[in-house]
């Protein structure tokens, strides 16, 4: 039987060879990869979230456990394609023009692919034609980041483009960074706000839901 406990303890200490190893000795038992993904994977990551959350751990524990659970995906990725199972939604994430910050931008993503989603780094600098292009490529979240006061105005001019492309309707968009509230969220036209990177998951999960 699978060691889902196993891959879920390894991955939350960071050990990735371990995480590699029992991963593999899953496959080979023939456990579906959804199931050692959402069983093994995703539960430990999720853990992992709900601790940064709580302040019970810090960065650099979930950046040892993201590269963990990395060395698990690597096995699964392409088992998961000819399985033919869709991830849970195409996310794309950017900080904003005029932004060079990407630390918040990476804890982010690690946490959204740990809950199954499809990411699409778009980096930082983003101009606002860059993340059109990301919902022209299907993509059905928009993150923009930003953690300085003065690259907050590039938020609305993104939207403001997305809108203009005629393409709005297709994506729902979340904000975040160290100075944003909810209200600059609802100013800018934002469906969700993110008040730090362990929360971007439960937001995108209901920006999801109402799509």
């Amino acid at each position: 039987m699978a060691d889902f406990a196993g891959i879920a303890d390894a991955l939350m200490k960071g050990k990735a060879p371990e995480v590699k190893e029992l991963v593999d000795a899953a496959v080979k038992e023939g456990v579906p990869p959804g199931e050692i993904l959402s069983e093994g994977l995703i539960a430990g990551m999720s853990v992992i979230g709900v601790r940064f959350k709580n302040n019970e751990v810090y960065v650099p524990e979930v950046l040892i456990a993201a590269r963990a659970m990395h060395a698990g995906m690597d096995v699964l990725k392409p088992l998961l394609a000819e399985a033919g199972i869709e991830p849970k939604g195409v996310f794309a994430l950017g900080t904003v023009k005029g932004d060079l910050h990407d630390i918040g931008k990476n804890l982010v993503l690690m946490m959204m692919e740990g809950a199954g989603y499809e990411v699409n780094d778009l980096g930082v600098d983003v101009a606002p034609e860059k993340f059109v292009d990301a919902v022209n490529d299907g993509a059905q979240i928009i993150g923009m980041s930003a953690l300085l006061t003065t690259t907050m105005p590039a938020m609305k001019t993104a939207i403001e483009t997305i809108n203009a492309a005629g393409v709005r309707d297709k994506v729902k968009i979340m904000v975040g960074g160290a100075p944003l509230t909810q209200a600059f969220a609802d100013e800018i036209g934002a469906d969700g706000f993110a008040p730090d990177a362990a929360s971007a998951v439960d937001t995108a999960d209901e920006l999801l839901t109402k799509a």
